[in-house]
This record gives structure tokens, sequence and C-alpha cells, in this order.
């Protein structure tokens, strides 16, 4: 791959904004995060406001808008969480592979207080592979030989998703690159279709019956990651 030479790796800040003294700080703001969404509060304006009390960098406030949502919310993903074995799963491709190439690379991962591992990429229609691709995607494929019928879907609007087929193709997997693809899974996954969504992405969560963390199960053997784990922060913190 012509344009793999370089890792998705860590951000430079993160060693600093992530580092065992920033966390009692930042676990304390998802605490208050919480509290302020389970009461009904919008998202912007609690994390603005928690942002700014505890003066967190933008990247920390990234990281608390990805892993921090309502008790109700976080409950109900929880209780759709399923393993893959004898089911038919959906994949949301970016999302499950960039996670992995951010672990492979030594990127931070956090696991949200509903439970899922997310990371703190940015996609936003562009796409590059690096060295952990392919690493990435014969592990993700790996990980998914229990399931009875699996289908990867990429957003062809996004660049590089023809190669990255290409990749998940030469490892067997079957894949389609199509628009709309949060809505093509929530659909395919939604209540009676007997599919399964494999995300992170918290707005296909709370639209489908069923739910696989495909990364977790990855990472599970890998001899070393950094996560973050947030899902004890309602307990954790007074």
């Amino acid at each position: 791959m012509g344009d793999s030479r370089k890792h998705r790796g860590a951000h430079p800040k993160d060693a600093e904004l992530f580092a065992p003294d920033k966390l009692l700080i930042l676990k304390r703001a998802a605490a208050e995060l919480a509290w302020l969404l389970d009461r009904g509060y919008a998202q912007k304006p609690a994390l603005t406001l928690v942002g700014a009390r505890h003066q967190l960098h933008r990247r920390q406030r990234e990281a608390l808008q990805r892993i921090v949502s309502p008790k109700t919310l976080s409950d109900g993903r929880r209780a759709r969480r399923v393993e893959p074995a004898g089911r038919r799963v959906v994949v949301d491709g970016f999302n499950v592979i960039i996670n992995i190439e951010s672990a492979l690379s030594g990127g931070l991962l956090l696991r949200g207080c509903d439970g899922w591992l997310r990371n703190l990429a940015k996609l936003h229609g562009s796409y590059r592979m690096v060295e952990e691709t392919e690493g990435a995607v014969s592990l993700l494929v790996a990980a998914l030989d229990p399931a009875r019928e699996v289908l990867w879907l990429l957003d062809r609007k996004v660049s590089n998703s023809g190669r990255l087929a290409t990749v998940l193709r030469n490892h067997g997997a079957t894949v389609e690159p199509r628009d709309a693809v949060d809505n093509l899974i929530a659909d395919r996954a939604g209540p009676g279709t007997g599919w399964t969504a494999a995300t992170a992405d918290s707005v296909i969560l709370d639209r489908v019956e069923t739910a696989l963390d495909l990364p977790a199960r990855v990472i599970e053997d890998l001899p070393s990651t950094w996560i973050i784990d947030m899902q004890s922060i309602r307990n954790d913190v007074a």
C-alpha cells in the first residue's frame, strides 16, 4: 500500500492530556456531565459548562462527548450487546477498523459509560490506510468467524473506500461500498430483522435490536493497549 507508511497512532498531546494525574479531573468532569445528561440537559451546553469549569482541553472535551451518555441510553446499549456466534452481522467498516488501527499503533481507546470502545480519530470524508490497516482487517475478520453471515459496509464517499474494500475482500470478507451507510446499518439491524450491528456509533446503537463491540473482542487478545475505562464514572466519583 503506497500510502501506508504512517501510523494511526496517538495524538502528540494525548500522553499529557490523558496522563494519570489528569484522569481524576477527567473522571470528575465525566461524572458531572453524566449527572446533567441524566437530568435532561442537552449535551452541547452541558459539555460547555463542564469543560469550562474544569478548564478542559478541546481533545478532552471530545473524549467526554464520545463516551458519556444518559444512563437510560447507556443501559439500553448494554442490554442490546451480544456475541457474534451464530448471528448475521452487518459491520460498520470504517468505525471498527480505525479502532483497531489506533490500538495497534499505540493510540488511545476509551471505554465509554455504555461499555463500548471508541477512539478519538476523525474521519470527515477522508481516510488514509496506514501500516496497521492490513493487520487490523485480518484480526477483525478472524474475530467474526463464529458468525453465521457477515456483511461489511463502507461509506463509498470516503476517500480510499475502494482500496479498503479490496483489502477486506482479499481477507475473504463480503463488502459493499454504499451511500448513507449509517442508515443502512441501522435499518439492516433494526427490530425484527435478525441482524446484529457491529459498531460503536451511538446513533446506530440506539436504533438497532442487537449490537456487537467487535474491537473489544480483538483487543482481548492483543498484548498491550492503551485504554481508559469510564464505565463506572457514576460510581467512582461522588
